[in-house]
C-alpha cells in the first residue's frame, strides 16, 4: 500500500503521521489535555488556535522521525468529518496546502473509519468482516465492518457516549478531566459490587423488549448523582464535597456497569452476525476493565478479541493514514473542494472520494 502522510485535528490533539503497509514510519501527537483541563472540557475555539499554533512544528517531527523524503510519500491524507468545525479547517487547510506544493492526492478520512483503522495497526493481517466495538468521548457504536468504506452500524448509544458518561461521573466525584484514564486508575482501590447500577438497557419501540445492542449512559450517570447525592445526605456532607465519600467504590462500580453493558452487546452481537472477531477502538478502548471482561467474556468461544496499542486508542494520525492509504491503494481520491463537516454518517464515507471512471 502507498505510503501516507495524515494530519489529524478533529478535537483536541494535533497529530501527524507517516504510515507506509500499515507500518507507522512516525506517529507525533501533541496533545491539549493540560489546557483544556482548565475548562473541565475542550473549548473549540481555543483547540481551534492551538492547532494553528502547533501543525507546522509537528508535520516537521513526523517528517524528521521517519526520515522520510516528500518524494516517497505518495498521499496526503487529512481527517475532514466529523469534528470541532475549526478544529477540522486547521488540518484540511495544512493537508491541501501540502498536497498543491508537493503534487500530491489528497485523501479526506472520516474519522470513526480511522478508529477501525487502528486494528490494522496492530494486526496487519486483519481482513473484513469483523464487529467494531468503537467507544470514546464522543462516539459509542457497534460497527458491522464489511470492506473498505463498507460499514453498517448495527448498534449505537441513545444519547450519552461511554467516554462522555466517564468525564461527567469524574467531575461529579471531583477527580479532573480526561474523566476515563482517572476512573480506570482510582477503580483499582474499589470494590465494583459495593453499589448496584443500572445496565442503560434500550426498550424496543413496540414495547415488547429491549434492542439487542444498542446502549444507554444517561440514566447510568443519573443514577450515580443520584447516589453521591444520597450518601451526602445520609453523612450531613455539603452539596460539593466528596472527601468522606467512597468514591473508589463509586468509581469502581460505575466502571463496571459500563463494562458489563458493552461486553455483553459486543458479544451478542458478534454472534449473530456469526462474526469471529470483535475489534476494539476509541480511548475508552484503553480502559482495563473493558479489556479484561471483553477478553473473559470470549473465552470459550471461537471470537477473538483484538486491542490495539493504547497509543492508537486516543486520537492520533496513524490510523488516518493507514486508512488513507487503504483508498489510495484502491485508486480513490478526495477533490482539493473537500470541505470539513462537524458531522457524516460513516455510511457515506465514500462520498469524500471523487467517482472512479
Amino acid at each position: 500500500m502507498p505510503t501516507v502522510l495524515a494530519i489529524e485535528t478533529s478535537c483536541d490533539e494535533t497529530a501527524v503521521a507517516i504510515v507506509k503497509k500499515r507500518k507507522v514510519l512516525s506517529s507525533i501527537v501533541s496533545s491539549q489535555i493540560e489546557t483544556h483541563r482548565l475548562y473541565g472540557g475542550v473549548v473549540p475555539e481555543v483547540a481551534s488556535r492551538q492547532h494553528l499554533e502547533t501543525i507546522g512544528a509537528v508535520i516537521e517531527a513526523a517528517l524528521a522521525e521517519a526520515a522520510i523524503s516528500w518524494e516517497a510519500i505518495e498521499g496526503i491524507g487529512v481527517t475532514c468529518t466529523p469534528g470541532l468545525v475549526g478544529a477540522l479547517m486547521v488540518g484540511l487547510s495544512a493537508a491541501k496546502t501540502l498536497a498543491i506544493v508537493h503534487n500530491k492526492p489528497l485523501l479526506g478520512v472520516h474519522h470513526l473509519e480511522g478508529h477501525i483503522y487502528a486494528s490494522y495497526l496492530a494486526e496487519p493481517d486483519l481482513e473484513p468482516p469483523f464487529l467494531c466495538l468503537l467507544v470514546s468521548g464522543g462516539h459509542t457504536s457497534l460497527i458491522h465492518v464489511r470492506g473498505c468504506g463498507d460499514y453498517e452500524i448495527v448498534g449505537q448509544t441513545r444519547d450519552d457516549a461511554a467516554g462522555e458518561a466517564f468525564d461527567k461521573v469524574a467531575r461529579l466525584l471531583d477527580l479532573g478531566y480526561p474523566g476515563g484514564p482517572v476512573i480506570d486508575r482510582v477503580a483499582r482501590d474499589g470494590d465494583a459490587t459495593a453499589f448496584k447500577l443500572p445496565e442503560g438497557r434500550v426498550k424496543l419501540t413496540d414495547g415488547t423488549g429491549f434492542h439487542p445492542y444498542d446502549s444507554s449512559f444517561s440514566g447510568l450517570k443519573t443514577a450515580v448523582r443520584r447516589l453521591v447525592d444520597g450518601l451526602r445526605a445520609d453523612q450531613g456532607l455539603a452539596a460539593n464535597e466528596t472527601d468522606s465519600l467512597p468514591v473508589a467504590d463509586i468509581a469502581a462500580s460505575f466502571q463496571e456497569a459500563v463494562a458489563r453493558a458493552l461486553t455483553k452487546r459486543a458479544l451478542r452481537c458478534a454472534t449473530d452476525l456469526g462474526l469471529k472477531t470483535i475489534a476494539l477502538g476509541g480511548g475508552v478502548a484503553a480502559n482495563s476493565r473493558l479489556r479484561s471482561c471483553l477478553q473473559a467474556a470470549a473465552q470459550g468461544t471461537d471470537i477473538q478479541v483484538l486491542f490495539p496499542p493504547m497509543r492508537f486508542c486516543t486520537d492520533n494520525a496513524a490510523m488516518i493514514g493507514c486508512a488513507a492509504s487503504e483508498h489510495l491503494a484502491r485508486g480513490q481520491v478526495s477533490p482539493l473542494t473537500l470541505g470539513v463537516r462537524s458531522r457524516l454518517p460513516l455510511s457515506q464515507v465514500r462520498s469524500l472520494y471523487e467517482p472512479q471512471s
